[in-house]
């Protein structure tokens, strides 16, 4: 029987697309470029603000300006983190069976916690959690499971009897090394990388309530 099923946040927990794009499009702005629409942005988002730079300028890690870029982009998206990022539908009546099955559940994410906290706090999840593990919780980011195994031991839950829902590819391989049931949620972002078909999760789901179903075994 499963005892803790872990989220990660953006784009399996919480749409945060809306606020992430809209702080982009901000630095877009500032730069003199046009706007992303949200749909151009979406595929991106899971990735957090790598992934908008990504979008917005096809920048990445160890470019020459990226730094300098993500944090223009945080500090637009830390002053309206919460604007119109909501829940995805089914997840507020999945945590509540959570809840009322006794089955620990918790959030790994590899945002920092800055910015992990305060969201969790205005979605009214922050005293509810078993575990919240960011992006600055462990010394190591997804995909390496030693965010995952910190969160098992603050769930009180041993992998084997925990599952993990991500959308996205690294979230699958991070459970797989973590030795943790894997759920892809193919409701979510998904990236732009491989088709979630191809990732090897133990279960893929089209909507959260088909998490209840997987509850019976790793």
């Amino acid at each position: 029987m499963i005892e803790a099923v872990l989220f990660d946040l953006d784009g399996t927990l919480a749409d945060t697309a809306p606020d992430l794009c809209a702080a982009l499009n901000l630095l877009l702005a500032e730069q003199g470029n046009p706007s992303l629409t949200l749909e151009q942005a979406r595929p991106y988002a899971s990735s957090g603000v790598r992934g908008m730079l990504d979008a917005g300028f096809g920048m990445v890690p160890g470019d020459a300006d990226y730094t300098a870029f993500a944090q223009r982009l945080l500090k637009h998206y830390e002053r309206a983190l919460c604007q119109t990022t909501l829940l995805f539908p089914g997840i507020v009546e999945l945590l509540a069976e959570l809840d009322k099955l006794g089955i620990r559940w918790g959030i790994v994410t590899n945002k920092a916690q800055r910015y992990t906290l305060p969201l969790i706090e205005a979605l009214g999840l922050r005293q509810r959690c078993a575990c919240i593990v960011s992006g600055d919780s462990s010394p190591r980011l997804k995909p390496h499971p030693a965010p995952l195994l910190l969160a098992c031991i603050a769930a009180q839950a041993p992998p084997v009897r925990s599952l993990y829902v991500g959308d996205d590819l690294r979230d699958i391989l991070a459970g797989r090394a973590a030795g943790v049931g894997t759920v892809a949620a193919a409701y979510g972002y998904l990236g732009i990388a491989a088709p979630v078909a191809s990732w090897q999760a133990d279960a893929i789901v089209a909507q959260p309530g088909e998490i209840l179903g997987l509850l019976g075994s790793a």
